[in-house]
C-alpha cells in the first residue's frame, strides 16, 4: 500500500468533537485517570522511572512527551484489529472501524518509551485522554515486560479486555482487510491508520508480516473499487 491508496480514503468532514459515551460508559475524568495512575505506581518499585509501549498509532503520534525510545519485545501478547466497532474516529455506522489493541498470546515488537521523571502524572493523564476517553475501558492499562537489547523494563501499555463487548476475535485476514479498505471517520481512514503504523514499524527495523500482509490485501481492494475503470 502507498499513499496513493490512502488518498482515495478522505474524510468528508472533520471534527474533533468528542460523542456522547456509549449507554453503560461515562466520559472519563481526570479524578479518574488519577486514580488510575496512582494504582498504577503502586506496582512498581521506581515511580521515577516510568515507560510506556507502543504498538500502533502510539508509535506516530505519542500522545504526551517522553525522554527516551526505545524498540523491544513483549511476550504473551500480540497486535491485533480486534478493538470494535469505531464509528465515528475511523469509521462511519455504514463502514464502522476496526482498530489495533494487544491480544493474549504470541508477541509483539514495538517502541517504548520513557517519560520525563519530573512529569510522570501529567504525561500519564495526557496518554489516558487520548486511549481512555470512556470508562470502563475495553483495553485498560497495565503493566508488561520489554526486552530492549539487554535492558528489561516493565511499561505500561493497553491489552484487549475480552469480555468488554467490544472485542472481535475470529475474522479471517481477508475479511479484516475489507473492513480496513473501507472504514473512514473524522481522523481519517482505516487504510491511513495501517498505513502510518506499518511505515512507521519500517523505519525503525520492525518489521510485522501479518500487517504486511493486511497492506496488499487492502491495496488491492482500494484498487478495484477506485482503479477499476482506469
Amino acid at each position: 500500500m502507498t499513499e496513493r491508496h490512502v488518498a482515495y480514503l478522505r474524510p468528508t468532514e472533520t471534527s474533533e468533537d468528542m460523542p456522547a459515551p456509549p449507554e453503560g460508559m461515562h466520559a472519563a475524568t481526570e479524578e479518574d485517570h488519577r486514580a488510575t495512575i496512582a494504582r498504577l505506581i503502586a506496582q512498581v518499585e521506581d515511580p521515577g522511572e516510568i515507560w510506556f509501549f507502543a504498538y500502533g498509532s502510539l508509535i506516530w503520534k505519542p500522545a504526551c512527551d517522553f525522554v527516551e525510545m526505545r524498540t523491544g519485545l513483549i511476550r504473551g501478547w500480540h497486535r491485533a484489529f480486534c478493538l470494535g466497532w469505531n464509528n465515528r474516529w475511523r469509521g462511519s455506522d455504514d463502514n464502522p472501524g476496526l482498530m489495533l489493541a494487544l491480544d493474549r498470546g504470541g508477541s509483539c515488537k514495538g517502541v517504548a518509551y520513557r517519560l520525563p521523571p519530573d512529569r510522570v502524572e501529567d504525561n500519564l493523564i495526557k496518554l489516558f485522554e487520548r486511549e481512555m476517553a470512556w470508562l470502563p475501558s475495553a483495553f485498560p492499562p497495565r503493566w508488561v515486560n520489554v526486552q530492549s537489547g539487554e535492558q528489561r523494563m516493565k511499561a505500561i501499555t493497553f491489552c484487549i479486555d475480552r469480555h468488554s463487548g467490544r472485542y472481535v476475535s475470529g475474522l479471517s485476514e481477508a475479511q479484516v482487510a475489507d473492513v480496513l479498505a473501507r472504514a473512514v471517520g473524522s481522523r481519517g481512514s482505516m487504510a491511513e491508520y495501517l498505513f502510518a503504523t506499518v511505515d512507521h514499524l519500517e523505519r525503525m527495523h520492525i518489521h510485522d508480516p501479518h500487517l504486511w500482509r493486511l497492506q496488499h490485501l487492502v491495496a488491492d481492494r482500494i484498487e478495484a473499487a477506485y482503479e477499476a475503470d482506469r
